[in-house]
C-alpha cells in the first residue's frame, strides 16, 4: 500500500499545482468571479463526495422558506441532460440528477433547477423566477466562477481535510489551504453527544481562521418509508435479517444506524450515484431470497429510491418489500442558534448590483 502511495504521489503533486494555478487566478482577478445582486449561499467541500450536501442544503431550506422565496441550483450530477433544466414535479433522476429530484420532491414549492455553469444556471432562474430572493448552490466549492455571499465548507468527522491528501493520493479535490475561501465550516456526521474534548481536539485539527466560525452537525434518521410505488405496512419491532443495498459514497453512518434494527446485516454496495441496471436488481433479488429466515426486509437510501422508484419501480422489484430511510441532518443544539442566524443575517444583508471582480 505505502509503495502505491508512493508511485501516485507524482500524480497528486502535479495534480495539486494545476488547482493551486487555477485557483490563484481567480484570486488575482485573472479569472472572473461574478457577483449577483441576491444573496447566493454555496454548500460544497473539499474532497470528493461523501461529507452530505445535500441533506445539509435541505437545512437551509427549511431554515429560509418560510420567510424568503428560495431557489437550488445544482449541476445536476449524472442527469442525461444538458444545459440549464428547471424541476418539475415530472421530473426524473435522469432529468435532473438524483439529488436536486430529491430536494425537490420534498419541497415541491420551491425552484429546483440544474446548469453545468452556474453563472448561466443562476441568470437563468432569475429571468424565469423574477421573485426569487435566495440561491443556494449544491456543491459548489470549487466553482469559483461565481463569488458567493456566503460559503458553507463541510468536512466529514470521520475524514477531516487536515488529515486528508490531494487526488489520486487522498480524496481532495484541492489543497487543504482552499478552505481559506469558506466563511463557515461544518464538522459533519459527527455523534449526536459531542464532549467539549472532541470539539476541541477537531478546533485544533481545523484551526479556523479570524472570519471563519466552526460548527459541528449529526444525521438524524427518519422512519422506515416504502419505496414509492409499494403499498407495504412498516415492519415494528425487531428485524431478524436486513439486505441494505446503496450507491453512496460513505456507508458507516447509515450502516451502524441498520445494524441497531436486526439481528443481521448484509450489505451490497455499489459506487456512488450508481446507475442501476436490470442486472444490479436481479443481483439485488437473488440474494434476498437466498436469505432464509422468515422476517427480512431490504433497505436503501433516500438518494437510491430516487434513481430506482421515479418514475416507476422495475417489476423485478415490484414484489419486494423494499423501504429507505429519510434523513436529516441537525446542527447541533449549542450551535444551532449561532448557525441560523449567521444564515439569516448574510441573506438580509446581501443586495446591491451584480457586478464582476
Amino acid at each position: 500500500m505505502r509503495f502505491l502511495l508512493f508511485l501516485l504521489f507524482p500524480i497528486s503533486l502535479i495534480y495539486s499545482i494545476i488547482v493551486l494555478i487555477r485557483n490563484k487566478c481567480y484570486d488575482w482577478g485573472i479569472f472572473k468571479s461574478t457577483k449577483f445582486n441576491l444573496p447566493v449561499i454555496s454548500v460544497g467541500n473539499l474532497s470528493v463526495g461523501g461529507t452530505g450536501k445535500t441533506p445539509h442544503v435541505e437545512n437551509i431550506v427549511r431554515l429560509l422558506k418560510p420567510d424568503f422565496n428560495i431557489a437550488v441550483l445544482s449541476r445536476g450530477y449524472k442527469r442525461k441532460t444538458k444545459g440549464f433544466v428547471m424541476a418539475t414535479n415530472q421530473s426524473t433522476s435522469l432529468d435532473i440528477g438524483d439529488e436536486p429530484l430529491q430536494i425537490k420532491k420534498k419541497y415541491k414549492k420551491i425552484t429546483v433547477a440544474v446548469h453545468e455553469n452556474r453563472v448561466k444556471g443562476i441568470n437563468e432562474i432569475i429571468k424565469q423566477e423574477p421573485n426569487t430572493e435566495v440561491i443556494i448552490l449544491d456543491d459548489a466549492f470549487q466553482h469559483r466562477a461565481v463569488k458567493p455571499s456566503l460559503s458553507i465548507l463541510l468536512t466529514d468527522f470521520h475524514n477531516l481535510y487536515p488529515e486528508d491528501y490531494t487526488l489520486p493520493v487522498g480524496t481532495l479535490r484541492e489543497l487543504r489551504c482552499g478552505a481559506k475561501r469558506a466563511d463557515i465550516i461544518v464538522v459533519t456526521k459527527t455523534t449526536k453527544v459531542l464532549s467539549p474534548i472532541t470539539i476541541r481536539r477537531v478546533s485544533s485539527l481545523i484551526k479556523p481562521r479570524k472570519h471563519q466560525q466552526l460548527f459541528f452537525s449529526y444525521i438524524n434518521y427518519g422512519k422506515l418509508c416504502p419505496l414509492p410505488g409499494l403499498n407495504i405496512p412498516v415492519p415494528e419491532g425487531n428485524i431478524n435479517t436486513i439486505l441494505l443495498f446503496t450507491g453512496i459514497a460513505n456507508t458507516y453512518p447509515l450502516r451502524e444506524h441498520v445494524l441497531k434494527m436486526t439481528n443481521h446485516l448484509e450489505i451490497i454496495k455499489f459506487g456512488d450515484h450508481h446507475k442501476f441496471t436490470k442486472k444490479d436488481y436481479h443481483k439485488i433479488k437473488q440474494t434476498f431470497e437466498n436469505i432464509y429466515t422468515k422476517n427480512k426486509i431490504l433497505i436503501t437510501t433516500e438518494k437510491d429510491a430516487m434513481r430506482i422508484a421515479i418514475p416507476k419501480i422495475p417489476n423485478i422489484l415490484a414484489g419486494l418489500p423494499i423501504f429507505y430511510i429519510p434523513i436529516e441532518t441537525k446542527i447541533h443544539k449549542e450551535f444551532r442558534k449561532d448557525f441560523n442566524e449567521q444564515i439569516r443575517q448574510n441573506v438580509r444583508k446581501n443586495s446591491g448590483d451584480s457586478s464582476v471582480y
